[in-house]
């Protein structure tokens, strides 16, 4: 018996009823200098046609049945077709930013086949400059954004002379794990098996979500880092999404970042938070829509270690769910990043100490009180658990190669649904650190906007703690 793991199986049935549940990334390549006019085709044939064995996470896909019992199971393929799972992308003149974020919403709004592995992948040829780009996107079920930046980095090369690097999607092996039992009924005494021993931890999971609930309780009327269940203003982000994904990002020299860090005496991804609650707050506020009180995020705390990965850690999703209140009532930039910091230490403390678990039961109510009314006609537009997800994914430490090919920007492009329909996703590679919005046409038409505003958010930020950091 091979499940899916509890999360993931929410998951796949939360699909059902709502949007994708799939994460993605986008690499924009720039050739090495010997490439000549047929480079890009020229990889795109070598990567379809490799023979390498593809990681297991990248050939099995979800079933639920009447031989499953009613469960989620994997199954896996013996083998691949590439040329299924493996696109060439021409975008037209003139190939700009704008044009690779209009196809990169395109194809992100397109759901992977649950038939069949689940994941596609997408050279995209024609950039200006001679640039090309990959995207991937993967569904949520096979790895969370920590282990998918991973399986990227571990198929590149810091060495620019390399030409024997492994096709990009997906092509690391991890440690070999025991086979797969072949696809058939499960056996009773299995599920009973599989009860019993979920019981047996039942009662210390009920305590740890018990002592949460009672932490972010204290925490809401202490000082106000924490959030209530249902203590969130309605946004438009709280409405429909829409059919139509929309994806804009933009970069940053990660110094600048470290620097406001330094001087507020923060975390980083502290900074990066509250970057983005001041994209919000500009942004609603410009409209006439900004609330009174505080907007909150969900935020994926992962529990991941970053220096020793399991062969089980890289099968799962590590992750837990904490709301974070942003601050976005606040007018100075200082104080809300104060605020922030809060939140998120009290945020982490949770999940370190409960699990990750138990910290996504506590946020269940949360969820279930932002994603479950927009299925509803016509749902009051009452208070919600949160209006935004925001997570900061640790990329590469160093600059990769691609055959040849430099990866110079990595931008990550995640999820969005009815409810949660706007997504914001940093990531950190080499020396430079990277936003990526994703949302909906009819949400937020001129997502572009956005980028302006980010720059504007963290120039704010600079001057309210007096800090200056050499733009490299």
């Amino acid at each position: 018996m091979n499940p899916l793991a509890p999360l993931d199986a929410a998951m796949m049935t939360a699909e059902l009823l709502s949007h994708p549940l799939h994460t993605a990334a986008l690499l924009i390549l720039s050739p090495p200098e010997e490439a000549g006019p047929g480079y890009v085709d020229a990889l795109y044939r070598d990567a379809v046609t490799a023979t390498a064995e593809l990681d297991l996470r990248f050939r099995r896909h979800p079933h639920i049945g009447v031989d499953t019992a009613g469960l989620w199971m994997w199954r896996a393929d013996d083998a691949v077709d590439m040329r299924e799972h493996l696109l060439l992308v021409t975008l037209p003149p003139p190939a700009d930013r704008e044009a690779l974020w209009e196809l990169v919403g395109s194809l992100h709004s397109k759901p992977l086949d649950r038939s069949r592995p689940m994941w596609m992948a997408y050279v995209i040829d024609g950039l200006t400059d001679g640039r090309f780009a990959f995207y991937i996107k993967v569904h949520h079920t096979v790895v969370d954004g920590v282990a998918g930046l991973k399986v990227i980095a571990d198929v590149l090369s810091t060495d620019p002379a390399s030409r024997s690097v492994r096709p990009l999607p997906a092509t690391a092996s991890p440690p070999a794990r025991p086979a797969a039992p072949p696809p058939g009924r499960v056996h009773p005494l299995s599920l009973v098996r599989a009860s019993l021993n979920g019981v047996t931890s039942g009662v210390a999971l009920a305590r740890r979500v018990a002592l949460g609930g009672l932490a972010v309780t204290v925490g809401r009327f202490a000082d106000g880092t924490a959030a209530l269940p249902v203590d969130a203003p309605y946004t438009r982000f709280n409405g429909r999404l829409g059919r139509h994904r929309t994806f804009a990002g933009v970069d940053f020299p990660r110094s600048r970042i470290r620097a406001v860090a330094q001087a507020a005496a923060v975390t980083a991804n502290d900074v990066l938070m509250a970057v983005v609650s001041g994209v919000l707050r500009e942004w609603l506020g410009a409209r006439g829509e900004l609330p009174d009180s505080t907007l909150v995020a969900i935020c994926p705390i992962t529990v991941r270690a970053r220096d020793h990965v399991t062969d089980e850690d890289r099968q799962a999703n590590l992750f837990g769910l904490q709301l974070c209140p942003l601050g976005t009532d606040l007018a100075d930039p200082a104080e809300r990043l104060t605020h922030i910091h809060r939140a998120m230490a009290r945020a982490k403390h949770q999940v370190a100490h409960g699990g990750p678990a138990a910290a996504t039961l506590l946020a269940a109510p949360s969820i279930a009180a932002t994603v479950l009314p927009p299925i509803v006609p016509f749902a009051p537009r009452v208070r919600r658990g949160y209006n935004v997800s925001i997570s900061n994914v640790p990329g590469p430490p160093s600059r990769l190669y691609w055959n040849g090919a430099l990866v110079e920007e990595i931008y990550p492009v995640s999820t969005a649904i009815n409810g949660q329909a706007l997504n914001v996703t940093m990531c950190s590679y080499a020396d430079r650190v990277t936003f990526g919005y994703v949302s909906g046409r009819r949400v937020i038409p001129d997502v572009g906007s956005l980028i302006p505003l980010t720059e504007q958010a963290l120039a704010e930020l600079e001057t309210a703690v007096a800090t200056t950091a050499e733009e490299t």
